[in-house]
């Protein structure tokens, strides 16, 4: 058997509320309390940030289907010889996994009545799939963009919200007009659908036209690709590759990276993490708080016991670090149980949420209103490491008032009253 210091083992008793009386009993109830208010929160926050980082992976991961991870945009008078720079980039560093070449146009598209703004891309169709990952291309391909037919591929609610079908001819009319004798007028063609494509992403499935790059150039009156776009094997690297890329490209030529594009969307879901964060730590702080009541409680009970360890020789110190030992133990124990229990359900939310959806007759992500129609979750080590900091110093920093007031107690004051 382990000889423990008396003081450990005093606050382990008190712990486990060892005693009759009814008091003790009270008292070992409050503690319970508190060490579920502990795990309670903690297990809520791991749940909500976890379920906040799949959104953001998901978001992030669609996105990233779409644009690039990297791009290197062309000077005004384009690339002097594309294919030699995109060889330049695959071999100048290991993580790049695929380089294509675009045209990138803004144009207003028309059909009937219907006027609708879109991003038109000129792509290469062999080289595209190396740098994009559609989720769902509908009755068609990319090989159906064959230069000179000038077809296009709608994302899909583009295509729903202009009311078109495959087969069918919108007209694409270009930013810059037609010099005439007449005057200036709008340039526009008209391009047959050959295809929808679904990215997952309603901006972009929204607003997104493909055609062969030929035709975008045509079509745009530029002498070649606007810029190249860049796949790497880990998109969190691509920062880094980037200054790579700058190192080596001409100093008219501009490298961003995807984390530069959407700078305000990842700060904006940066700030919204952190906020959740403390909005729900604050469920911990009031879980700190009872356990603040449950060691004064405890220091006015047992001021009896506190006088006959004093008379025996037990220094303040001693008392002090009885009740932190106790109270740390109990908001320790809270905040395990609730790493345990809140790790637990967000590894198995995407099981527990379609069990909860079945057994209640509810949809907590209707299909028809949310591209991501199951509730994604990511716990990740890190903001679990700072959830049990949190907690476990939110834990002994309110241990400190009720143990230092019972290591002041005068011993000939508290036996007079028993």
């Amino acid at each position: 058997m382990i000889n423990l210091p008396f003081d450990i083992e005093i606050a382990l008793r008190y712990v486990r509320g060892s005693g009759g009386r009814s008091r003790d009993r009270f008292i070992s109830f409050i503690s319970g309390l508190s060490m579920a208010g502990i795990g309670l929160g903690v297990a809520a926050l791991i749940v909500v940030l976890s379920v906040m980082n799949g959104f953001q992976k998901e978001v992030r991961d669609r996105m990233l289907s779409v644009i690039a991870h990297i791009e290197v945009l062309a000077p005004a008078e384009g690339f002097q010889d594309w294919t030699g720079m995109r060889q330049q980039i695959i071999k100048a560093d290991p993580r790049v996994q695929g380089v294509a070449p675009y045209v990138a146009g803004q144009s207003m598209l028309s059909y009937g009545e219907a006027l609708q703004p879109a991003v038109v891309r000129g792509i290469d169709p062999d080289l595209e799939t190396d740098v994009s990952e559609f989720r769902r291309i509908v009755s068609g391909s990319l090989e159906s963009l064959v230069p000179g037919e000038f077809q296009v591929i709608l994302g899909y609610e583009l295509a729903r919200h202009l009311n078109v079908m495959v087969g069918e001819k919108i007209t694409i009319i270009a930013p810059s007009g037609q010099v005439t004798p007449a005057g200036v007028i709008p340039r526009l063609k008209a391009f047959r659908i050959a295809a929808l494509v679904e990215t997952g992403h309603f901006e972009y499935d929204s607003g997104l036209v493909l055609m062969n790059i030929e035709d975008a150039a045509r079509f745009y009156r530029t002498p070649g690709p606007t810029g190249l776009r860049v796949k790497l094997n880990k998109m969190d690297e691509a920062p880094a590759v980037a200054r790579v890329l700058e190192s080596f490209v001409p100093q008219d030529v501009w490298v961003r990276d995807w984390s530069v594009q959407n700078r305000t969307w990842f700060a904006a879901v940066k700030t919204e993490k952190r906020m959740m964060f403390i909005i729900l730590t604050l469920i911990i702080a009031v879980a700190a708080f009872n356990l603040v009541s449950m060691l004064v409680m405890t220091v006015k009970d047992k001021r009896g016991e506190i006088a006959i360890l004093r008379t025996l020789g037990a220094s303040p110190f001693s008392i002090q670090r009885i009740f932190m030992i106790q109270g740390a133990l109990v908001g320790w124990i809270g905040t395990f149980a609730g790493v345990f229990f809140g790790w637990l359900l967000a590894a198995n939310l995407g099981k527990i949420i379609p069990l909860i959806e079945r057994a209640f007759n509810v949809e907590f992500l209707p299909k028809s209103i949310y591209f991501i129609s199951e509730l994604p979750s990511d716990p990740r080590l890190d903001d679990i490491i700072t959830i049990v900091i949190v907690a476990l110093s939110l834990s002994v920093i309110s241990t400190i008032y009720p143990s230092w007031r019972a290591a002041r107690a005068e011993p000939a004051e508290a036996l007079r009253y028993e």
